[in-house]
């Protein structure tokens, strides 16, 4: 029976050390096992990563792109911030003012000509040059240091953004305020303001915020010859175009005739070429050139035109809004009546774009 017995234990020690054997090795081959590829990577194209590891790369990519090949660089934000104008409080801005579950300290206010907005409790607040998020913080802080809201949250927007605005006035199609919705070019602003008028100057200003001085800028009669004038506009500027210089000739010519001259200057006998020439009934001897002075008052001065087309006479330089008179021959027109007539004359003509 002992024999028996311990016969019979060998073969269960021999039995268990089987199959704890075929167990480890079995386990160890499935730790071996390589991870499944992908066909590119079968195909030796690419070489072979686990899947686990993949995935586990393509969460990390999704949860931080900047450890992508897109990689967003510290060049990248500050384009992208740049991109994005701040936009700041000005004076005569509307806003509306609330505070968060405490109805009573709704408001509406505009900014004043100091920059600042009258709050219920607190008083004035300066909120000029700030942004919505930077005065919000200003009235929270003035809240709690006044012991009148705990944890205040303070909620302001914006009605009406005037300070925002573009205004271009004088000498185009229609002048006015203009939203200023994203970065603007000035040769933009005019063309939203339907372009410049006919007796529109190239001489422009432009009045900045927080500048003593307008910035001039000269441009071209076709504005696509030079580009260095199509600046930046920003928010609050306001565009000035004046009214260009005209000279008139009146009176016995081809053509009676309003002339631009913001570019230059021009003379009598260049005035009359440009009016096409005077017509053979004209009395070249009483040519007269009517002068508003600062004052406002008028001044003729006689020219002989005859003798500065002989080359017997120096061609005289017209002034701007300088009034160019040729009567007719033998017309009865007092001398007293010569500045009347001539403006006359003056009014009802047309401006052309012939310009020096």
């Amino acid at each position: 029976m002992k024999s028996g017995s311990s016969g019979y234990l060998r073969r269960s020690r021999i039995s268990c050390f089987a199959i704890l054997a075929v167990l480890v090795l079995g386990s160890s081959a499935e730790a071996q096992q390589p991870e499944p590829v992908s066909p590119a990577q079968q195909s030796g194209n690419l070489p072979a990563v686990p899947v686990a590891q993949a995935a586990a790369s393509a969460s990390g990519a999704s949860a931080n792109p900047s450890k992508t090949g897109d990689s967003i660089t510290p060049e990248s934000i500050k384009e992208q911030s740049d991109a994005a104008p701040v936009t700041k409080l000005g004076l005569g801005d509307l806003i509306e003012v609330s505070v968060y579950n405490v109805p009573e300290l709704a408001t509406k206010a505009r900014v004043s000509n100091s920059g600042d907005i009258y709050l219920p409790l607190i008083d004035y607040v300066h909120v000029e040059g700030l942004t919505t998020e930077e005065a919000q913080a200003v009235i929270e802080k003035r809240l709690t240091d006044g012991g009148f809201v705990r944890n205040p949250h303070v909620t302001i927007f914006v009605d009406d953004a005037s300070s925002q605005g573009i205004t271009i006035l004088g000498e185009v199609a229609k002048p006015g305020i203009y939203p200023n919705v994203g970065d603007h070019k000035l040769y933009e602003v005019v063309s939203q303001a339907g372009g410049f008028s006919q007796s529109a100057s190239r001489k422009i200003a432009i009045i900045r915020r927080n500048l003593a001085d307008p910035i001039r800028i000269n441009l071209p009669r076709n504005l696509a010859d030079d580009m260095t004038g199509n600046v930046e506009i920003m928010a609050g500027d306001t565009i000035s175009v004046p009214r260009a210089p005209i000279i008139y000739v009146v009176g016995d010519v081809s053509r009676p005739t309003g002339l631009l001259v913001d570019n230059g200057s021009m003379s009598v006998l260049q005035a009359l070429a440009l009016a096409g020439g005077t017509n053979h009934t004209a009395k070249l001897s009483a040519a007269r050139i009517i002068h508003k002075d600062p004052t406002g008052a008028l001044t003729e001065t006689k020219v002989q035109i005859k003798k500065m087309l002989e080359a017997k006479a120096p061609d005289v330089t017209l002034q701007a809004d300088d009034i160019l008179f040729i009567p007719v021959s033998g017309a009865k027109v007092a001398a007293s009546k010569t500045v009347e007539t001539a403006i006359t004359m003056g009014t009802a003509i047309g401006i052309y774009t012939i310009r020096p």
